[in-house]
């Protein structure tokens, strides 16, 4: 029992302590920078004390150990975003589920970052799908806004939160209406004096929380006061066209504020108009058909033919608990150009929206999402092209660490390999 506790207790503080960065090279690899060039062939990347510190052609000139890639796909890794990664574990059971706060006194004051569980199966599933960092947040429910989401790495230590307040969400159009009075014209009223109220905050008290008026609380007055200064961007959940002219004409009113937009499902209807604003959009990487009255003019053609204008786009997987798929939607973009009518991207461009793109949106422009000296060393091994269905992760880096892939879909995969009912746990001996 002596030795049994020494080792759990070992075990422990093994999980608690953070690996140490690693320096390496990776050579014979098709490396792809995100930084929206096409790969390079028999490339090589050199990383050190967990940042890259060259990434370049042919052989490089180093004796850091070495990993021969034979070929294989070398990219950043995927930046999620926006994503609910570490705020659930099962959906249908509330208790483990913070997704939503309907029910809370607070709506801009919440925040994310205290809650994070790293040990999330989810997060783990997504590590092992070549995820190395994301942008997680609470969806608006009580009220428009939808509290503060952090910048997280989904690295195998205790410490997940990369930036915590790093934005702030709000919805407009058909979902904000129905949250704010069921009329989109409650939702601008409420979005107009929430802004006002902000900056003219002043310091929150405990008195402060007004259960009479619970749409904004002086904390939540005090949360959006960064927003109004610009100093913390705005994530706007907006789909229809002129949606999206109303979101734009708010930086007359506001102009310092660092709007984003998200969905934007007919955004190519009014691409010149968000490219000249210099306003980037999250958009949903596989709307083809319009879901609701507000997405009746939904393509998929929508992110090429907003690239095309010269707006800065991200892709956003359709649910946001399931972001894996974010490669196999960059992909489908990069077949669009092979079809007459319509208007994908690039194979670089593709895959530059699902790492450096939305790293640049989320405040981590050259830092993460991006093989470049200085960059953060977050690399991924892939056994094929990422973009196309069916590749997989063989090697996972973050901050410079290789990281374990295995969880618990893999380990079901393994239990269930074959029919050897002596592999089945004990529960099922009778």
């Amino acid at each position: 029992m002596k030795a049994l506790a020494t080792l759990l207790a070992s075990a422990a503080i093994a999980v608690a302590a953070p690996a140490a960065a690693q320096s390496f090279v990776v050579t014979n690899a098709t490396v792809a920078s995100g930084d929206g060039s096409e790969p390079i062939e028999s490339g090589y990347v050199v990383v050190e004390n967990g940042k890259v510190s060259a990434i370049g052609s042919g052989t490089p000139a180093s004796n850091l150990p070495a990993i021969d890639a034979n070929g294989a796909w070398v990219t950043p890794g995927i930046f999620a975003t926006l994503t609910s990664l570490g705020l659930w574990d099962v959906g249908a059971v509330s208790e483990s589920n913070d997704t939503r706060a309907g029910g809370a006194p607070f709506s801009a004051a919440l925040d994310v970052a205290p809650v994070i569980n790293p040990s999330s199966q989810h997060i783990l599933v997504h590590r092992a799908s070549g995820i190395t960092r994301a942008a997680t947040v609470t969806l608006p429910s009580s009220s428009i806004f939808g509290g503060q989401g952090a910048v997280i790495d989904l690295g195998a230590d205790p410490d997940a939160v990369t930036q915590a307040r790093a934005f702030q969400v709000v919805a407009l159009g058909e979902y904000g209406g129905r949250i704010a009075g069921g009329s989109r014209v409650a939702t601008h009223t409420l979005l107009r004096a929430a802004l006002r109220e902000a900056s003219a905050n002043r310091a929150a008290t405990s008195a402060d929380i007004r259960s009479d008026e619970v749409l904004l609380t002086r904390f939540d007055a005090a949360a959006l006061a960064p927003v109004v200064r610009g100093e913390q961007p705005l994530y706007v959940y907006v789909e229809r066209a002129s949606d999206i002219r109303s979101t734009l004409a708010l930086k007359r009113e506001f102009p310092r504020l660092d709007l984003v937009l998200v969905g934007a499902s007919e955004g190519w209807l009014v691409a010149r108009e968000i490219a000249a604003a210099g306003v980037p959009v999250i958009a949903d990487g596989l709307d083809d058909l319009p879901a609701n009255f507000e997405e009746l003019a939904a393509t998929q053609s929508n992110i090429g033919r907003m690239v095309k204008a010269g707006v800065k786009v991200a892709l956003n997987a359709a649910a946001m608990e399931n972001p894996r798929n974010l490669n196999q939607y960059a992909g489908n973009l990069v077949a669009l150009t092979r079809m007459p009518g319509a208007d994908g991207l690039s194979w670089g461009q593709a895959f530059a929206a699902i790492t450096s793109v939305p790293a640049s949106i989320s405040g981590m422009g050259g830092q993460a999402g991006v093989l470049a000296p200085g960059a953060m060393g977050d690399l991924v091994i892939w056994d094929g092209d990422p973009l196309q269905v069916g590749s997989m992760p063989v090697k996972v880096f973050i901050d410079g660490v290789e990281q374990p892939l295995d969880n618990h879909q893999s380990r079901l995969k393994e239990r269930y390999r074959d029919l050897d009912e002596s592999d089945l746990p004990k529960g099922y001996d009778w």
